[in-house]
């Protein structure tokens, strides 16, 4: 017994502690440069790569914005009306605007404005509903032709953005990794799309129309794939709402 304690104590000492603490140092050093490594190549992936990994991986989402217009609309845009999808709500010089977003890609998605007053936007895959609560009147279009190659098209379409835009990175700015999207088609009214990011994260849009106006949207509480209900973007018309067939 006794022999067993003095090799216990022997093999217990500061000496093998000291090894021990020597081993687990070295370790957690590896440890910590692999980590390093991890996070440096995660904070320094480009706003391209950080889009097509967050089009390939999010699959659904939801969350809420908060939709800015940062230049007042011109007298063309008045006169020809806001006609895309995801376009500015209500006019007027720094007009704002928040609510509440769904999606399911390929063309599923609820975009609701409660803010200042109530509108909705809602894709069931098929069609295009645009509810306006005020006036009681639902417009119904063909959800191909309203997206295209639409802001909308980016967040809520199919993976393959290369068809419709062409991207190019666009710089690091307040620690948001930006990418810029500019569609291949003339038969749009958007001239160029940003989009940032932060690790790997959706934080903003900038939409460039061909007028010159300039909406910036930004995103918080998202929650990616969560689960949905089979019929949760099912559009159900309100009682005594006009439909038009757009």
């Amino acid at each position: 017994m006794q022999l067993f304690a003095q090799q216990h104590a022997q093999s217990s000492g500061p000496g093998r502690f000291a090894r021990l603490a020597r081993t687990v140092a070295r370790s957690a050093g590896a440890a910590a440069i692999g980590a390093s490594m991890l996070v440096a190549s995660q904070a320094f992936a480009s706003g391209t790569e950080q889009l097509k990994t967050f089009v390939a991986q999010v699959h659904s989402a939801r969350g809420t914005f908060v939709q800015q217009e940062v230049r007042a609309p011109g007298k063309a845009q008045a006169a020809s009306g806001a006609s895309g999808v995801l376009s500015t709500n209500g006019g007027g010089k720094n007009s704002t605007s928040s609510g509440t977003f769904t999606f399911a890609r390929p063309g599923k998605f609820i975009w609701q404005y409660e803010k200042p007053y109530a509108q909705l936007l809602q894709a069931d895959g098929d069609k295009l509903y645009v509810y306006d609560k005020d006036l009681n009147q639902v417009t119904v279009r063909s959800l191909g032709g309203a997206l295209g190659a639409s802001p909308a098209a980016i967040l809520f379409g199919s993976n393959d953005l290369d068809k419709n835009f062409t991207l190019r990175d666009a710089g690091v700015k307040a620690g948001i990794d930006w990418l810029e999207l500019t569609p291949k088609t003339k038969d749009t009214q958007f001239q160029r799309v940003g989009i940032g990011f932060k690790d790997g994260n959706l934080q903003a849009m900038e939409l460039h129309d061909v007028f010159g106006n300039v909406t910036l949207l930004t995103f918080s509480n998202i929650q990616k794939n969560p689960p949905l209900p089979a019929d949760a973007f099912k559009f159900t018309v309100p009682k005594g709402a006009d439909v038009i067939n757009g």
